[in-house]
């Protein structure tokens, strides 16, 4: 420890017990000593835990280092200036004491976890449940109507009538069809009327139908899809009279038909609608069981350009068709086989693995000869390696391909055969002469199925149609598969925002003749929205405090609710998929809690966790209870988090008419000059209160509305009426008791304020609330939340972004919040029902600052030191040498002795001192929490030259041309409608494909931000340590001020900036990988668990219908010619195709 040096002055006081009061504007106390007058101490060559005396040259002034009984000193004079400020003006104990007197005006009622979570989890069932009839009624009646249904050969399109929900928005494009041939007659032209439900204008009188731009309309099977499904709109009807409270019912189509109700017009992109029913995460859930895939892509050297394009885009199109349910796995193929990415072993289909994918697949180069062999038993060793998490239903093996003669039928014999438990899907991709029959042998005889790919327009349809064939088992189970699963999380398309789906898949029931086998053909998938907003208004809101929250998670671990469900962008291709381990902060007793929810088990658990502030800039060690019961009839199970100080809460009981009005008046803003602003949160107080993100206007929209309705209304909420106006008047007593007598400008604040549960901020005096800039919803305050999980005083520097210099100020000048919890104790019940604070004035408590941690006592003179005399170094007349500073728990700058970083108050203090924030993290002052946010947004970037296949139009081959039924198709008609309007408008093909929908690049995309924050470490006593930095070593103090969220750390200034360490950054920072190594994750999987069902398989499946080849081979000369021709006669950037090939499904 340091030798004892002797200090100027008298001997050093006792501790002061009031406040200094010191002038808000004045001149600075004291007189600095020149910088010449007070040459540096060096310490050089000194070890760390033993300072030798230091003696100056006789003639000469000396300061030494300050002791660490100096410093602890100077702490303590913090402390007891904070803590006298807070008494007088927070008013801590007499709000404690307004309450005690005001005990006749509220009960205090209690949280009981158990009951509250059975409770909600029983209202939660019973809104689903609701929805499930609805569903059933639909499912059933669409099968009936398709049963009953007359296959028409000759249906033309002006037999059908139907509101064609794009049609308005085809109208209004002047590079659509329908303004160059006109309005088709079988179009409704319809009446809408703005639905607050909806989010949108609907009419409830017809449904609408969307279809694929890329499917022709006129079709014989589309046209009599529209005919049979026309009867759903009395069922569609009917629901709704049953249940007013129902939103989108749709019925998705396996030709990519889509029906809803009620009718809204489509909500296209400005160029290029993709949208397909099939590809919506909620029709993959309903259409078929979950699946173990294996994608083996074959990269021989026959295949190249065009065709090896063709399959990259393919791959990435085949992995859009999986969802979370899901495993799989995507090698590449030549004499050997090898996986494309890190992923060795089938891994969960979620969105983050598949990106990898996606970007693995670019990188394939061909090279080398076929070998079939190899990627088989690839596939199947993949497919049989048990010591891994996976789907265990569906089990699939996909390969694209060009082509080959080796039908490898021993590699069969071993893995699959005689039970082929095994499918097999092949893909013939690419322009070519080769004889396609082994590809059509192996899916034949590997129960499934074979599809050509020869462009690029027949990539969506061909990689999406096996999922009729896994939906074949499903229709032959009959009843025993008409159940309903709920989906993930997800965006909706018509705007209501996140929405969860319940599905039913509808079969066919037809029989093709007397006697014949039953139908196979899943015919759609029968889905209803629940908005998560109306699952919201289920859980108990302001009654669970500030701090607590319900939740919920599925069977994956991914949160249906959650207070931290937030994210920035979305994309209509992709569930919305958080973990309830990224939700929160990840630990071992949130792993144990959320494996006890998805195995479907009830439970309590009280724990000690780190929790990250509203802000995110902040971490607290907090603790709270966890509660938990599965949701029946569903895959849910819901959790309800409670601190222990939430246990309790107020409910207030204003039945005198007379105290209603009296507190009333101090919510008008006439009160406010005397009694300082009142912000109100802005909650739905009644329904006919009208919402302003203004608070001024919601205010007066609410005084308004109050002087039409009483508290007591039906039309209102009570309990958010009664307790918002108990704690106006409570608020009021305190301007009245304590802060209206006493001069803030004496102790340098610019403003006191309390905030309560009720929803109420009082800011003192009036003029302070131009400032003010907190969420006038305390439950959303960042101070707020805070102060109520930490005991003391929170202090709260404004962040950097909202920061002006000092210098700039005039009549304005920064604060610094300071806040605390005011805990109640009634009848051995306690709680915390509000918070109250001051607002520091930065530049007044700098200089205060300076003369607490100084050699001074009260308002003296600072203390000189003599020519002949040691002296120790304070804050005040050595600034010059001596950093002193206080950093929050944080790690932002609150305070300091250096006049020239008033303006870098708030900013984290790396960015200040990168040299002793270091040494403070290095020494355990402050501990390191990093995490990601997986809800992030970021812009787009642009796109990359790996490979991958542009979106084009559809590019028929020889044999379409040569095939006179393919004259008369519709792929025909679309290749002509392209071409000529392509030629009329060739801006048509110049179309960003940004603004195409499902392309990821057309806004903000989702990404992953990893952030780092600070808390205070394990060291709580002073602490004296030396940078070592050779010879530019610098000493340094620090101490945790008591009652408190502040470190005090005094520090030499650095000689010279030879020591240069690393700098640690608190900001949040893109993941160009998208968070932590994917390929380390999947080698711990989060544990989770499949659908309860599966129907992979049944004996009466008929597998003879398992694809086509092509109907005649052209000569290679003539399909290089006429396939050059097309490609050098389009535009050099081919964009999404408008048109492909409708599968006739009877």
């Amino acid at each position: 420890m340091a030798v004892p040096a002797r200090t100027c002055g008298a001997s050093r006081p006792g501790p002061a017990r009031t406040a200094l009061p010191w002038p808000r504007r004045g001149p600075r106390p004291g007189v600095r000593s020149p910088a010449s007058g007070s040459p540096r101490l060096l310490l050089l060559f000194l070890p760390p835990l033993l300072l030798l005396p230091l003696l100056a040259a006789p003639g000469a002034s000396a300061y030494s280092f300050p002791q660490q009984h100096t410093m602890q000193h100077w702490a303590r004079r913090l402390e007891q200036e904070i803590d006298g400020v807070m008494r007088i003006f927070g008013g801590v104990q007499q709000l404690q004491e307004i309450y005690k007197d005001n005990r006749n005006l509220f009960e205090v009622q209690e949280n009981e976890p158990q009951k509250l979570v059975e409770k909600v989890a029983g209202d939660i069932e019973s809104l689903l449940d609701r929805k499930v009839q609805a569903l059933k009624r639909l499912a059933d009646a669409a099968e009936n109507f398709q049963k009953a249904h007359r296959w028409q050969d000759n249906i033309k399109e002006e037999d059908i009538v139907y509101y064609d929900a794009k049609a308005d928005a085809e109208l209004d494009d002047p590079e659509s069809e329908e303004m160059e041939r006109g309005p088709k007659a079988s179009t409704l032209r319809l009446d809408f009327i703005e639905d607050s439900n909806f989010k949108n204008k609907v009419n409830y009188s017809y449904t609408a139908v969307q279809i694929p731009t890329d499917i022709y309309k006129g079709s014989t099977i589309i046209l009599n899809e529209l005919n049979w499904t026309e009867a759903l709109e009395n069922v569609f009807t009917e629901n709704r009279r049953q249940d007013p409270t129902l939103l989108w019912q749709v019925f998705g189509s396996a030709t990519g038909v889509t029906r809803y109700y009620p009718a809204t017009p489509w909500r296209a992109p400005k160029k290029i609608d993709l949208y397909d029913v099939r590809r919506r995460p909620w029709y993959i859930q309903g259409a078929s069981s979950p699946k173990d895939m294996v994608i083996i892509v074959d990269v021989s050297g026959s295949v190249s350009g065009l065709t090896l394009k063709l399959m990259k885009t393919s791959v990435c199109e085949m992995l859009d068709t999986l969802s979370d349910d899901d495993y799989v796995n995507v090698a590449s193929f030549n004499e050997k086989a090898q996986p494309v990415s890190c992923f060795t072993h089938l891994v969960q289909a979620n969105v983050r693995n598949k990106k990898v994918f996606k970007e693995a697949v670019q990188g394939m180069v061909a090279k080398g000869t076929t070998g079939y062999k190899a990627g088989f038993e690839y596939a199947f060793d993949q497919l049989q390696n048990s010591n891994i998490t996976r789907a265990n239903c569906n089990k699939m093996i996909m390969m694209f391909t060009d082509g080959g003669e080796d039908r490898v039928q021993d590699v069969f014999e071993k893995y699959n055969w005689p039970n082929r438990t095994v499918r097999v899907f092949t893909f013939s991709v690419g322009q070519h002469n080769y004889d396609v029959t082994p590809l059509q042998w192996m899916a034949c005889a590997n129960k499934g199925y074979y599809f050509e790919i020869p462009s690029i327009g027949a990539i969506r349809i061909n990689t999406q149609e096996y999922l009729d064939v896994l939906g074949r088992p499903m229709v032959l189970a009959g009843k025993a598969a008409k159940q309903v699963q709920w989906t993930n999380v997800y965006e909706d398309a018509l705007g209501l925002g996140l929405v969860v789906t319940g599905t039913l898949p509808v079969f066919n029931l037809t029989q093709d003749g007397p006697g014949e086998k039953k139908n196979q053909l899943i015919l759609g998938v029968m889905g209803i929205d629940v908005a998560l907003n109306d699952i919201k208004r289920l859980t108990p809101n302001y009654t669970l405090g500030a701090n607590g929250y319900v939740f919920a998670i599925d069977l994956n671990g991914y949160v249906l609710l959650h207070p931290n469900l937030k994210p920035q962008t979305t994309n209509f291709r992709e569930p919305v998929t958080l973990d309830f381990l990224d939700a929160e902060l990840e630990d071992e007793n949130k792993e144990e809690i959320r494996r006890s929810m998805i195995d479907g088990n009830k439970g309590h658990k009280q724990i000690r966790t780190l929790l990250k502030s509203l802000d995110e800039r902040y971490i607290d060690e907090v603790m709270r209870n966890y509660t938990w019961v599965p949701i029946r009839s569903t895959n849910y199970s819901l959790g309800l988090v409670l601190p222990p100080y939430s246990t309790f809460y107020l409910q207030a009981n204003l039945s005198d008419q007379i105290l209603q009005v009296k507190y009333f008046e101090f919510l008008l803003p006439s009160s406010f000059e005397s009694e300082g602003h009142v912000f109100i949160a802005p909650r739905e107080y009644c329904k006919d209160l009208n919402a302003s993100d203004n608070n001024t206007e919601f205010l007066r929209n609410f005084i308004e509305l109050m002087e039409k309705v009483t508290p007591d209304s039906k039309q209102c909420n009570n309990f958010l009426l009664h307790n918002l106006i108990l704690d106006t008047g409570i608020t009021q007593q305190l301007v009245e008791r304590v802060w209206r007598d006493q001069d803030l400008n004496t102790y340098s604040l610019l403003a006191v304020f309390a905030a309560t549960d009720g929803g109420i901020t009082r800011v003192f005096p009036n003029k302070a609330a131009e400032d003010w800039t907190e969420n006038p919803e305390p439950f959303n305050a960042s101070f707020y939340r805070r102060s109520l999980d930490n005991r003391g005083y929170v202090f709260k520097p404004p962040p950097q972004d909202a920061l002006l210099r000092p210098l700039e100020l005039e009549n304005d000048t920064v604060g610094i919040l300071v806040s605390t919890a005011v805990e109640l104790s009634l009848g051995g019940r306690t709680l915390r029902p509000a918070v109250v604070g001051v607002k520091l004035d930065l530049e007044a408590w700098a200089e205060k600052f300076k003369v607490l941690a100084s050699n001074r006592t009260h308002q003296d003179q600072p203390q000189k030191c003599g020519p002949n005399s040691h002296c120790e170094m304070d804050c005040e007349v050595n600034n010059e040498d001596l950093l002193c500073v206080l950093i929050d728990d944080g790690g932002f700058l609150v305070l300091s002795n250096q006049n020239h970083q008033w303006d870098q108050v708030g900013r984290f203090f790396s960015e200040v001192d990168a040299n002793l924030m270091l040494a403070l993290y290095n020494n355990s002052f402050y501990t390191r929490k990093e995490s990601y946010d997986y809800q992030a947004a970021c812009a787009p970037q642009p796109p990359g030259n790996l490979g991958a296949a542009p979106r084009g139009i559809f590019v028929p081959t020889i044999a379409d041309f040569l095939n006179l039924a393919w004259w008369t198709s519709a792929a025909a008609w679309s290749l002509f409608q392209q071409l000529l309007y392509g030629l009329i408008y060739h801006s048509w093909f110049q179309a960003d494909p940004a603004e195409a929908e499902g392309n990821p690049e057309a806004r903000e995309s989702s990404c992953v931000m990893k952030q780092t924050q600070y808390y205070f470490g394990s060291v709580n006593a002073s602490y004296n340590a030396i940078i070592d930095c050779g010879n530019c070593s610098r000493l340094f103090h620090a101490q945790r001020l008591t009652n408190t969220n502040l470190l005090f750390v005094v520090a030499e200034k650095p000689l010279c900036s030879q020591c240069e360490a690393g700098r640690l950054l608190q900001k949040e920072t893109h993941c160009p990988a998208d968070g932590p190594e994917q390929c380390e994750l999947v080698q711990r999987p989060r544990y989770r668990r499949g659908p309860h069902i599966c129907f992979d398989y049944n004996a009466t499946e008929d597998t003879s219908d398992c694809g086509r080849g092509a109907s005649f081979p052209p000569s290679l000369g003539v399909l290089v010619s006429l396939q050059l021709l097309l490609l050098l006669g389009l535009p050099p950037r081919p964009q999404p195709q408008v048109h492909a090939h409708a599968s006739h499904r009877p």
